[in-house]
């Protein structure tokens, strides 16, 4: 099954509803992005966070279309995008996700959003964030990755968490062959694909890929390795 998370970020446009949700999809709020499903009336089936982010009305427009409500306390350590993505994973652990309103806004709030993308529960699942023309998402060490898109697409592959090492790409303009990237220096940023295909492998360390699709055409699905 593949899982929706509206987050509460900037929130997604008509356009990224139309590419990015797809019916069958299950759909998931974590806390005022539930706002942007009422605006679209879209349909989650569950809303969790603390709720400080939604009016009683909006809890209780939501509630009547049939949206299940997980209150958790203020206080708390999880982030309530932390909290949907925990319950996505628990669900279909190796599923499917694309978070929504997951960038913008508060500038930690969007570093730490795309720090969950690491969290050990989410391992065997294939997770992204998208925003318009953008997708992120994490690569593993291991074995070859194929990246899909269309040529002209930008790719930017950065370090996550420490220095990656031994780096092998075939189909970008700028081709690493056994190198390494690390942690400060830009080098990964802005490479190119040359078709509707590209292969990444690496032998240590953690990859956020980035993929900015170059025409106004639908992004494909996720890549899987």
């Amino acid at each position: 099954m593949r899982t929706i998370i509206i987050a509460n970020g900037d929130p997604p446009t008509p356009a990224d509803i139309v590419r990015r949700v797809a019916e069958g999809d299950r759909l998931l709020c974590a806390d005022g992005g539930a706002r942007a499903a009422l605006r679209y009336g879209m349909h989650p089936v569950l809303v969790i966070g603390d709720f400080d982010s939604l009016t009683p009305e909006e809890l209780f427009a939501l509630e009547q279309g049939g949206a299940q409500l997980e209150r958790h306390p203020t206080h708390k350590d999880e982030t309530d995008l932390e909290l949907a993505l925990l319950y996505a994973a628990h669900t279909e652990p190796a599923g499917e996700i694309i978070i929504l309103g997951g960038l913008g806004g508060r500038l930690d709030q969007t570093i730490a959003n795309v720090m969950l993308l690491a969290m050990p529960a989410l391992r065997d699942c294939h997770v992204m964030i998208a925003a318009g023309d953008e997708q992120s998402f994490l690569i593993r060490p291991g074995r070859p990755f194929e990246l899909r898109g269309q040529a002209g697409d930008l790719v930017s592959l950065i370090p996550y968490g420490g220095d990656a090492h031994g780096i092998v790409t075939q189909g970008l303009e700028y081709p690493l062959r056994n190198e390494s990237l690390y942690i400060g220096p830009a080098r990964g940023v802005s490479n190119v694909m040359l078709a509707d295909r590209a292969t990444i492998m690496f032998r240590e360390g953690l990859l956020l890929c980035v993929q900015t699709n170059s025409a106004a055409i639908p992004l494909p699905q996720l890549p899987r390795p």
